[in-house]
C-alpha cells in the first residue's frame, strides 16, 4: 500500500518537474524567472512572454493531457475487451477519431469547435465497428485485434482518398499523421479538455466495475454486473479520450500500449490506483518524449510521434513475444 502510494508521489513529482522543464526548455531557453515574469505579465507583448503563452504553455498542456487521456483510453480497452494489446492507436480508434476529425477540417473549416466533437463521434464509431466484428467473428483476443488492424486500414484509406481529393483539406497532413504537440494551442486545448475531464472522471470512479468486468463476463455476471452496458459506457469513454487527444496532437502511437502495462506492472495491487498511476505514468512519457524530440537534434525538431514510435514499436514486439511464450506454456 505504501509502496503504491509512494509510486504515485513519484510520478506526480515527474510529472510536475517534466512540465516545468517543457516550459523552460527549447531553442529558446526561458529561466524560471522568465517563466514566472511571463505568468505575471499582463500584456503579454515581451518576448518571452509570447513564447511562453503562444509556444510553451500549450505545448506542455497538451503533453500532459493527450498522454493522460490515450493511457487511460488504452487501459480502459484493455479491461474491456480483455486484450493486452489493445490500444486506440492498434485497433484503429485513433484513425476514426483522424478521419472524422480530417472530414470536419475538409468541409467545416469555419467550425473549429466542431473537431473535438467530430473525433469523438470517429472514435466511438471505431471501437464499436471493432467490437461487433470481433463479436460477429468469434471474439477472441486475436479477433479483436485483426478486426482493428481492418478497421485502421479502411480509415486510413479514406483520409488518404479526402487528401489526395482536397489537397487543402488540413495543413501539415504529416505532422498530423505523426503526433506532436508543436502546433497546438490553448483554444484547440480548451475545446477538447472538458469532454477528456468527463471521461477522465467516469474512468476514474466506477473503477470497481472495470476491475470486475476483467474477470470475464461469466463471472461479473454472477456477480450482478450488466456486461453489456458498463462495455458500452467504458468504450465510449475510451472513444471521448482518444478522440479529443486526436483534435490536437494527431495521430499519436503507442501511448495507449506502452502507459497500462507499465502502470501495471508498477501498481499489481490496489486496482483503485491504477487507473491514476497510468495517467499520470502517460503524461510523463508524453512529457519526456517531447522533450527528446526538441533536445535530441537542436535546432532541429523531431515530431514527439517518431520519438514514441520507436520506444513503442519494440514494445508491442516484446509482448507479442510474452504472449507466445505464454500460449505455448500453457499448451504444454
Amino acid at each position: 500500500m505504501r509502496r503504491n502510494r509512494a509510486i504515485f508521489c513519484v510520478l506526480l513529482l515527474t510529472v510536475f518537474l517534466g512540465f516545468l522543464a517543457s516550459l523552460c526548455l527549447g531553442a529558446s531557453g526561458l529561466s524560471p524567472r522568465d517563466v514566472l515574469g511571463a505568468l505575471l505579465d499582463a500584456d503579454r507583448e515581451s518576448p518571452a512572454s509570447r513564447i511562453f503563452w503562444y509556444v510553451r504553455l500549450p505545448r506542455a498542456l497538451a503533453a500532459v493531457l493527450a498522454g493522460a487521456a490515450l493511457s487511460t483510453a488504452g487501459m480502459l480497452l484493455q479491461s474491456v475487451l480483455r486484450n493486452p494489446l489493445a490500444a486506440p492507436s492498434v485497433i484503429g480508434i485513433n484513425s476514426g477519431a483522424g478521419l472524422c476529425a480530417l472530414i470536419c477540417m475538409a468541409f467545416f473549416p469555419s467550425f473549429p469547435r466542431l473537431i473535438p466533437f467530430a473525433a469523438f463521434l470517429g472514435a466511438c464509431l471505431a471501437a464499436f465497428s471493432v467490437y461487433l466484428l470481433a463479436r460477429l467473428t468469434g471474439a477472441s483476443r486475436a479477433t479483436i485485434v485483426l478486426s482493428g488492424v481492418a478497421v485502421n486500414a479502411i480509415f486510413g484509406a479514406v483520409m488518404d482518398a479526402i487528401v489526395t481529393l482536397i489537397p487543402d483539406a488540413i495543413t501539415g497532413r504529416s505532422a498530423f499523421s505523426i503526433g506532436g504537440f508543436a502546433n497546438t494551442t490553448l483554444a484547440q486545448l480548451g475545446f477538447a479538455a472538458p469532454l477528456c475531464a468527463l471521461a477522465l472522471l467516469t474512468a476514474l470512479l466506477f473503477g470497481r466495475e472495470l476491475g470486475v468486468m476483467e474477470l470475464g463476463d461469466d463471472v461479473a455476471h454472477g456477480l450482478g454486473l450488466k456486461v453489456e452496458c458498463w462495455r458500452a459506457i467504458f468504450l465510449v469513454a475510451a472513444a471521448m479520450l482518444a478522440g479529443c487527444a486526436v483534435s490536437f496532437a494527431g495521430l499519436l502511437s503507442f501511448v495507449g500500449l506502452i502507459a497500462p502495462h507499465l502502470a501495471r506492472l508498477l501498481c499489481r495491487r490496489e486496482e483503485h490506483l491504477r487507473m491514476p498511476i497510468a495517467a499520470l505514468t502517460g503524461a510523463a512519457l508524453c512529457l519526456v518524449c517531447d522533450l527528446l524530440a526538441r533536445l535530441l537534434f537542436a535546432p532541429y525538431e523531431l515530431p514527439v510521434g517518431v520519438v514514441l514510435s520507436l520506444l513503442g514499436a519494440p514494445f508491442f514486439l516484446y509482448l507479442l513475444l510474452i504472449r507466445r511464450r505464454q500460449s505455448r506454456h500453457d499448451a504444454t
